[in-house]
């Protein structure tokens, strides 16, 4: 069965359903949230990415946000610019794949000890496929963490992204992990920075694949 399937087809519609690889064909060497989100993302990665682990930064780009002062065994990106991969100075390799036009991912099983989709979640058309997929590359208690904002490209983000709040979102990608099945210990984080209203504000979903003798 096609987990996707769980959802209705219209939560994944986007006002904007051309070829995802024609909107990211020129490279954007920006960033999409503010400076004190980007160090609230930085000291959530510092926290759940242990030093000399192997770290699959999933819907990369020119900048990681990985902690400068971490030294890891091998970085891997994913995404849909290959000038703006190979402009990431953190990344050992990459790859150039439209998760929404393929979500399995080119990797062997257990291959990773971490993984991070910053900012990029609401883009997925599959994400309960590719969530499945992530569960499978990483090893077992190796942790996910999902972040994202208030931000986003609106003709690309799904409609369900549209119509939740923040909150809203949370529980979205909560219910993304549990019909991926594979995962366990799901936290739901607010790290926006303080005070409130002075900076974009920072979500995290933060998720550990499940031992696999309780994969489906």
């Amino acid at each position: 069965m096609d987990p996707n399937n769980l959802f209705p087809a219209s939560a994944f519609r986007r006002q904007d359903e051309t070829p995802d690889a024609e909107f990211y064909h020129h490279p954007r060497f920006v960033t999409h949230i503010d400076d004190p989100a980007i160090a609230a993302v930085t000291q959530l990665y510092r926290e759940y990415f242990l030093p000399n682990g192997a770290v699959l930064d999933l819907m990369s780009s020119w900048v990681s946000h990985l902690p400068a002062e971490v030294a890891y065994r091998r970085v891997v990106g994913l995404g849909m610019n290959a000038a703006e991969l190979r402009g990431n100075p953190r990344l050992a390799a990459h790859v150039v794949q439209d998760l929404n036009q393929n979500p399995v991912l080119p990797f062997a099983d257990e291959e990773f000890d971490g993984a991070a989709i910053c900012v990029s979640i609401d883009y997925l058309t599959q994400p309960v496929a590719v969530l499945r997929e992530l569960a499978r590359v990483l090893r077992p208690g190796a942790p996910l963490v999902i972040t994202f904002s208030n931000r986003c490209f609106p003709s690309k983000a799904v409609a369900a992204w549209h119509h939740l709040d923040d909150r809203g979102h949370l529980a979205l990608v909560h219910r993304y992990l549990e019909a991926a099945g594979g995962w366990t210990a799901t936290e739901l984080l607010d790290r926006s920075p303080r005070p409130p209203g002075r900076s974009d504000p920072l979500f995290a979903v933060v998720a550990r694949v499940a031992p696999r003798e309780t994969i489906m």
